[in-house]
């Protein structure tokens, strides 16, 4: 794999900034917590270096974003308006230059025709309060209608990525018999991410089975808010009322720390007969929640191209396709928070509401088609 390419001018941040704001889902809990965003950093962020795409070629990576435009707006244009947080396809994908133009080819809006296994993995604290979301899986259920089938794979809210490895081998391996045969795709969102890329690199017999994995907002190359929180700090989440973690193998944290996971892509070449997948979260600054705003500036002060959790460079997983800069912030991309609590919709995530729905829709049709044009052409 090689060394990550180093942003030049990068800073770190100092122990008096993070806390646990940068370890992603304290702000619902900012009643029990105290005010975990940290410290402001300064009103002018740093100064962009290098450009996203720079910085995807010295990755390696492919560009996908045109032919995934092309998919979300067609299905966007079909039904979009008809699904819930709907939002035109142009301000729900940001567009940063350049991007190829459309190929003109036609979007299949029918039922699937392939028989891929979608298998998701959450970020950290996510059985923290996955109780408190009240989380219907609206997304699962709108393309399980085309006929794609999404699982969760149930995973440590808090444990370090080798353990996390470990329960996402023992489920594909405890999957009903049924199962067996279908090509496994695997989708990590946040921590996920690393979870998944550990889990493929760690164990063949997993990797034999899968034939894409996709990093959406992926904590891929870590975070600097991870710098100087503490696994203590993040075991709080086990004590919100309603809480369903316990403490897991206390991993979580150093798990995030950019020196940790940059060493780790190093040292551990990705599997070459897996397709990698990249999509990046990163919104405008009037798509950013308010209770996201503190984390925001935080990570500002490094680069303001982040997501308010994770830069958008340290999404990006090496030699992988770049799908879409999703305009949305860390939490609107993936957590339904304002659907089931509005007082909180309306306030410290007031910025929640993203076409989740046809942007997974989307997602899986770019995949289907790709995998299959990738088949083809190595024959």
């Amino acid at each position: 794999m090689g060394n990550i390419p180093a942003l030049p001018g990068q800073v770190k941040i100092g122990p008096r900034l993070s806390r646990l704001a940068g370890l992603c889902l304290c702000l619902l809990f900012l009643p029990v917590l105290g005010g975990c965003a940290g410290k402001r950093v300064e009103d002018k962020p740093a100064e962009p270096t290098v450009s996203a795409l720079q910085y995807a070629t010295k990755l390696d990576m492919r560009d996908g974003r045109a032919r995934f435009r092309e998919i979300y707006c067609e299905i966007s244009h079909d039904h979009g308006s008809e699904m819930p947080d709907y939002r035109p396809c142009e301000q729900a994908l940001k567009l940063v230059q350049p991007e190829a133009a459309a190929s003109g080819k036609p979007v299949y809006l029918g039922s699937t025709g392939s028989d891929y296994l979608f298998l998701v993995v959450p970020g950290l604290g996510w059985n923290c309060f996955e109780e408190w979301l009240d989380h219907e899986g609206s997304a699962a259920k709108h393309v399980a209608s085309y006929g794609y089938e999404v699982k969760m794979v149930p995973v440590d809210g808090l444990s370090g990525t080798e353990h996390n490895a470990g329960q996402i081998r023992d489920y594909v391996a405890g999957l009903p018999e049924a199962y067996a045969g279908r090509p496994i795709v695997l989708l990590g969102y946040s921590k996920g991410a690393p979870d998944i890329m550990t889990a493929v690199v760690e164990y063949p017999e997993l990797a034999s089975r899968v034939v894409a994995v996709v990093s959406l907002a992926g904590s891929v190359a870590g975070s600097p808010l991870a710098e100087d929180a503490t696994q203590d700090q993040a075991n709080l989440l086990t004590k919100v009322p309603g809480s369903q973690c316990d403490e897991g193998d206390g991993g979580a944290v150093q798990s995030l720390k950019p020196a940790v996971r940059q060493q780790w892509l190093a040292d551990n070449p990705l599997p070459q007969d897996i397709r990698f997948y990249t999509v990046v979260t990163f919104p405008d600054a009037d798509r950013i929640s308010w209770g996201l705003q503190k984390s925001y500036r935080l990570l500002s002060g490094v680069d303001a191209r982040n997501d308010t959790q994770v830069l958008i460079y340290d999404q990006m997983v090496p030699g992988s396709t770049l799908v879409a800069f999703a305009n949305a912030d860390h939490w609107a991309i993936a957590v339904p928070v304002a659907r089931s609590h509005s007082f909180v919709g309306s306030t410290f995530v007031n910025r929640n509401d993203y076409p989740r729905e046809l942007f997974l829709e989307a997602l899986l049709r770019y995949l289907e088609e790709d995998l299959a044009f990738a088949v083809t052409t190595s024959q």
